[in-house]
């Protein structure tokens, strides 16, 4: 079975028709103020008005230390399938984003010594992870990969929890092949697939390639 593809960060309307065209899963939309990929909710909801919701990809909000009534504020006006937490909220914080949303909720953890114990902090609670490479001073698409020989580990807690782990950081057409050997069920990019900071569909054309995805499949149908 081919990953499930996530497509984070996009922030303009030929982003989103780069994604739309894609074989892409999730569509990823940062709203936290701590990205240069940050866009609004003005922005994301007029996008969608003009080319609508595209069958079978799933959107995901991304937010990292935001407030609850942000969080309320965005699902409230975006049709969003998913609300990812990236910085570093508590499990109570995560869980009162469950009882407030109806979305499901997914944690994004950095890559460090913790990751294992933070993930089973969050069992019962995350509805998916992000497993992303942690640089100071940054939310994500830093274009840095992390020890990819721990992945096995956070793929067998995130199964043991019955969710789904994505993994991010770095990845890009050039070594897509080299992740693709751990099995990852689910990849996370953002910069890895732009170029002049636009998503750019050589590029993932060359990605999807060798991720062996065929026309007119999603996650979904590619079981």
């Amino acid at each position: 079975m081919s990953p499930a593809l996530k497509y984070c960060g996009n922030h303009s309307l030929n982003d989103l028709r780069a994604v739309y065209a894609s074989h892409a899963d999730y569509i990823g939309f940062v709203f936290t103020h701590k990205s240069k990929r940050t866009v609004s909710t003005e922005q994301v909801s007029q996008w969608l008005n003009q080319i609508g919701r595209c069958k079978g990809k799933q959107l995901v909000g991304v937010f990292a230390d935001d407030s609850l009534d942000t969080i309320k504020s965005v699902c409230e006006h975006v049709p969003l399938d998913v609300v990812q937490l990236h910085g570093g909220e508590s499990l109570h914080h995560l869980i009162a984003v469950k009882k407030m949303v109806d979305q499901s909720v997914w944690k994004a953890l950095h890559h460090d010594e913790t990751t294992l114990d933070q993930m089973r902090r969050f069992r019962g609670a995350a509805d998916g992870f992000i497993i992303d490479t942690k640089r100071k001073g940054t939310l994500g698409g830093t274009g840095k990969r992390f020890d990819w020989h721990r992945i096995p580990n956070y793929l067998s807690e995130a199964k043991r929890q019955q969710v789904p782990c994505f993994i991010a950081g770095g990845i890009t057409p050039e070594n897509i092949e080299e992740l693709m050997m751990y099995q990852p069920t689910g990849i996370d990019i953002a910069s890895g697939i732009e170029r002049h900071f636009g998503k750019d569909q050589a590029l993932i054309r060359s990605l999807e390639e060798k991720v062996g995805v065929n026309d007119g499949q999603t996650s979904t149908s590619r079981k």
